[in-house]
């Protein structure tokens, strides 16, 4: 499977398909990649930034905060990440990273970060674990979202974080809509 034949990539929206995946993450890591292949997603589902932004941190840009302000790449918007509810996961995993590097997610191949592809990877064989094909790179954003939503029911707030032109595409980006249309259509019967 590659990014182009997920057809429609969903966000995990009960608890038991985040434990579920984070299992298979583990499970379908190469030795010693589980630990950084774990935060990788942890930080997508708790921050809701673009792999293509996760793969590009800094050690130093992480370590010890509570916040870092990032320039998307897609958006070129600068944004606050809040990452005090995984500090001490980030801290856990500086403290276990092999040698001196300046990624927080390094390659194995080089000096640079993994690239997007990798991750996609990454996610990939761990949906084939599970036997999901509506999983990508962007699960860990939309999962994000479909929670801060569930929690909230801030759409406004979430529509920013996502710089997002309005709440329809937020809504239909992270699977509500869907939802909302599933729900009403339930028990619909002329």
């Amino acid at each position: 499977m590659n990014e182009k034949t997920v057809i429609n990539v969903q966000p995990l929206r009960t608890a038991g398909e985040i434990a579920e995946f984070r299992e298979a993450i583990r499970v379908s890591s190469r030795s010693g990649q589980a630990d950084r292949n774990l935060l990788l997603f942890n930080i997508a589902i708790n921050t809701g930034l673009r792999i293509g932004d996760i793969v590009k941190l800094r050690v130093e840009q992480v370590r010890g905060r509570s916040s870092i302000v990032v320039s998307e790449g897609k958006t070129i918007k600068k944004r606050t990440v809040h990452l005090s509810a995984i500090m001490a996961d980030i801290a856990d995993y500086i403290d276990d990273l092999p040698g001196a590097t300046e990624w927080l997610f390094p390659s194995r191949k080089g000096d640079g970060h993994i690239t997007t592809t990798q991750a996609y990877r990454i996610y990939a064989k761990a949906a084939d674990y599970i036997g999901r094909d509506d999983i990508g790179t962007h699960t860990g954003r939309k999962t994000f979202g479909y929670h801060y939503y569930q929690r909230t029911k801030d759409v406004a707030t979430l529509m920013e974080i996502f710089n997002h032109a309005n709440y329809t595409e937020t809504k239909r980006y992270i699977g509500i809509r869907d939802d909302e249309i599933a729900d009403s259509l339930r028990d619909f019967k002329l």
